[in-house]
């Protein structure tokens, strides 16, 4: 205790007595200054995460944080003071106090700067929020001029560098605002405050500010220098991610919406009829009737449970169905109720995801409920002029709730929730409509943890009842953290047209970025009416070949539309019809890719890897690579560059399409797409290789999409197949791509249950040296029940002059028999 109290007088007396205490703390310093007042802690949680905390009051307040599961650790640091500075360092950075303004800078054990905050950036504005005293609080940092930035969520900016830009950080449809943001530095800010904020960037200076606050508290993440490392980081601080089952990687047809089991039934028949392959089918939302019963969470809609005609049930019958849907009703069903749809489904190898809404009807039991509980936010949201009303997701009974209506369903067999409008959807603001009281403040406080805490919830519940069945929760909103309760999201109600696609594109990068691994985006858009709703535009129809091709390497795969368009892949035509044919081949290569898809879900939980790498994370010192804003690396080895333009047709007057060359099918324009410097390239279609740093002109049919695959690379391929779990992965190819040295870890677990968790699972350890040509199979690590314990590889070294690796290669350069223990294999 002397030894303390004499290392505190010296530093109050270094900073000339400015500092009114300092206090050495387990895990960092707490301090206050004179001028102005302010008091403060600097803690670390580990090595590679700092917490900052500061206030203007005399205790630090008490406060929640929603994604931070993190609790501080035993850090080793050292302490050493220089005049009016003292420096905490630890085994990843440096971080230096200034005991006079409060200011704080990090370094790498290099004596690097990596971010300074500004002197006396912090900064608090009294204000009232609701009836509690509180501040406008705002935290101001000094960026390197040319740094890149990225993260802050899901932007429709359509850049992927967020310098210069002040946006506004409150969640609506088709913007997810996590108040963070990573720079290619390697290092990772969080600002901890899920209310109303702002972000705002200039030349001179770059801040978070949140309207409502009682601290200015935030997180510094650092430790290699990666962006790998600092998602590792984020992901201590905030919860691993969890895996999702094999058959949500497959192909998912959606769209709004199957009004019948029939209608979708009949669907999923017609795929397996044409031998499409598909394992997702999803129920959209009027299952449970009209608006009035929005979100019931029960099948309550007649056409769903062969009540048409009954006159206690016809009022759920929703409002505007027309001619075709009347002759629907007038016909004998051949489902007959939910659980037969739900059966059928699972009878036909394919699963179901149903939409269920954070928002309830008036005339639904859980409003009545909620309403008792004080625990709806009464404000204007979807569908309009409903009595339609959100609820709290803060409140830990309306959780309880939410999950006791939707357990039925779960008990039915549904495999998958699509949380819709978790924003939630907000019409006709008023500032007053976030005074509104939630269980944890003002709904101005805590208004972007909404789809956190609503996704939580489900997963919680979910969880307590069985681990047999992994969750898969797909929500329109996010927020940080999202990762750790089996959730991801899709980037929103997107228009159908060129512009909205690309800015979908950096959109998903920077969400990755923010450490949730999983995103997608409605395939071709959700909005057709730039088109006139109509798929045989053939405009449209390019567009939407582009888009979903593009889709086979998105996390997830998912047609979807907004009626009255369809989306339907016969839809396009049939075999020999270019829109039709460009769609089945890139369906059927994305269950080709599924061993090497799901190895990297299983690097993402495992390894705290990323399922789209922006190219900042492999190729940082390449300052062109790092500021594109429409490639990026599908797991470690496959660069995509997605057409994002029309080459062989253009819409004219009344959204008309027409052809620019006779035959679509047979037609080939050159796209541009830049290869990244420090790696050779080989052409996934055709083997050629290619050197780094240059652009490239790629031939573009419509049938295929730009994918280069980076030397060095292995890639397992999996069988031709109808769903995800068809065939065993007992004969899978091997693909080598040469030029450089290169690794693989082939990921397998029993696909849909926890016990990866436990440590039932296997990873292969694939290994390359290019200079002796030879691959080595390492001894397999781990085991599972049913686990395959002898298997064949087909081993081929792709070269210019062979088949690519898009279908089941006909002969392999080699074939070994793996039963767990190495080999070598030489070329």
């Amino acid at each position: 205790m002397k030894r303390k109290c004499m290392w505190v007088a010296a530093l109050v007396a270094a900073a000339s007595m400015q500092a009114q205490t300092l206090e050495k703390t387990t895990g960092g310093i707490k301090f206050s200054t004179a001028q102005p007042v302010l008091n403060g802690e600097v803690t670390f949680y580990s090595p590679s995460i700092v917490r900052v905390v500061k206030y203007p009051s005399a205790e630090m307040p008490s406060k929640k944080s929603y994604p931070v599961i993190l609790t501080p650790g035993r850090v080793d640091i050292t302490y050493r003071e220089t005049g009016d500075e003292v420096v905490m360092q630890s085994a990843c950075m440096s971080v230096t106090l200034n005991v006079r303004t409060g200011q704080v800078t990090y370094r790498d054990l290099k004596g690097n700067q990596l971010l300074a905050e500004k002197p006396y950036g912090t900064n608090f504005l009294p204000r009232k929020d609701v009836e509690k005293d509180s501040y406008t609080v705002s935290q101001t940092f000094m960026l390197h001029p040319d740094e890149v930035i990225y993260g802050l969520g899901q932007r429709q900016t359509g850049v992927m560098n967020h310098r210069n830009q002040q946006i506004e950080l409150r969640n609506v449809n088709t913007n997810i605002c996590i108040p963070y943001f990573t720079s290619e530095k390697g290092y990772g800010v969080y600002w901890d405050n899920p209310g109303l904020s702002q972000f705002n960037d200039t030349p001179y200076e770059t801040s978070f500010s949140s309207q409502v606050g009682l601290c200015s508290d935030y997180y510094f993440l650092y430790r290699d220098g990666s962006m790998d490392g600092v998602i590792s980081a984020l992901r201590d601080l905030t919860g691993k991610a969890t895996m999702f089952p094999l058959w949500t990687m497959g192909y998912w047809q959606c769209r709004e919406r199957y009004k019948s089991p029939d209608e979708l039934c009949n669907v999923l028949d017609k795929y397996r009829e044409l031998g499409v392959p598909l394992d997702g089918i999803v129920q959209d939302w009027q299952y449970w009737g009209c608006d009035s019963n929005w979100n019931a969470m029960k099948f309550m809609n007649p056409s769903y449970i062969n009540k048409v005609g009954d006159k206690d049930w016809m009022k759920y019958i929703p409002k505007g169905h027309n001619a075709d849907d009347e002759a629907a009703l007038s016909r004998k069903p051949r489902i007959k109720s939910p659980q037969e749809m739900v059966d059928y489904v699972h009878k036909n190898n394919a699963h179901l995801m149903i939409s269920i809404w954070a928002s309830f009807g008036p005339w639904t039991d859980q409003y009545k409920e909620l309403k008792e509980m004080n625990a709806l936010l009464p404000f204007e949201t979807w569908p309009l002029n409903s009595g339609t009303t959100p609820y709290d997701p803060f409140n830990e009974k309306a959780r309880d709730l939410y999950w006791r209506y939707l357990r039925p369903m779960y008990d039915m067999g549904m495999d998958a929730w699509w949380t819709d409008s978790t924003e939630p959807d907000h019409f006709n603001v008023k500032d007053s409509d976030f005074d509104l009281m939630t269980a944890d403040g003002s709904f101005r406080s805590v208004h972007n943890a909404f789809p956190l805490m609503t996704n939580k919830g489900i997963y919680e519940h979910q969880r307590e009842v069985s681990d047999d069945k992994r969750l898969f929760l797909m929500t329109r909103s996010s927020y940080l953290g999202q990762q750790h309760y089996g959730s991801f999201s899709w980037s929103g109600d997107v228009v159908s047209n060129w512009q909205t696609m690309r800015q979908q594109i950096p959109a998903g990068l920077n969400y990755m970025l923010c450490g949730i691994p999983f995103w997608t985006t409605d395939l071709a858009g959700f909005f057709g009416w730039e088109y006139n709703n109509d798929w045989t535009n053939v405009a449209y129809q390019e567009l939407h070949v582009r888009w979903f091709q593009w889709g086979c390497f998105q996390p997830m795969m998912r047609n979807h539309c907004s009626s009255p368009m369809l989306n339907e892949i016969y839809l396009f035509g049939k075999e020999g019809d270019w829109a039709y044919d460009a769609q089945k081949r890139i369906i059927e290569l994305r269950y080709r890719l599924l061993p090497y898809i799901y190895s990297t879900a299983g690097e993402v939980v495992h390894r705290d890897g990323v399922m789209m790498r922006p190219l900042v994370m492999d190729f940082a010192s390449d300052r062109k690579a790092i500021r594109l804003d429409d490639e990026y690396l599908f797991g470690r080895s496959l660069l995509v560059c997605p057409v994002t333009e029309p080459l062989y047709t253009k819409k004219v007057e009344k959204n008309r399409g027409v052809a620019l060359v006779p035959d679509v099918a047979k037609a080939s324009l050159p796209f541009e797409v830049y290869l990244p410097e420090g790696s050779r390239w080989i052409d996934f279609w055709t083997n050629e290789m290619l050197e780094g740093g240059q652009d490239v002109q790629r031939e573009c049919p419509i049938s295929l999409i730009p994918v280069y695959v980076k030397a060095g690379s292995i890639l397992p391929l999996g069988p031709d197949v109808q769903y995800a779990t068809e065939k065993k992965w007992d004969n899978l190819d091997i693909c080598v791509y040469p030029g450089a040295d290169g690794e693989f870890v082939l990921y397998e677990d029993e696909f849909d249950n926890y016990n990866y968790e436990k440590g039932m699972f296997s990873t292969i350890r694939f290994t390359w040296d290019d200079a002796r040509r030879v691959l080595t199979i390492s001894d397999r690590n781990g085991e599972f029940p049913q686990m395959l314990k002898r298997r064949k590889f087909r081993i081929t070294l792709m070269e210019p002059g062979k088949p690519s690796a898009e279908k089941v290669l006909g002969k392999a350069d080699r074939e070994v028999r793996y039963a767990g223990r190495e080999i070598a294999v030489r070329f």
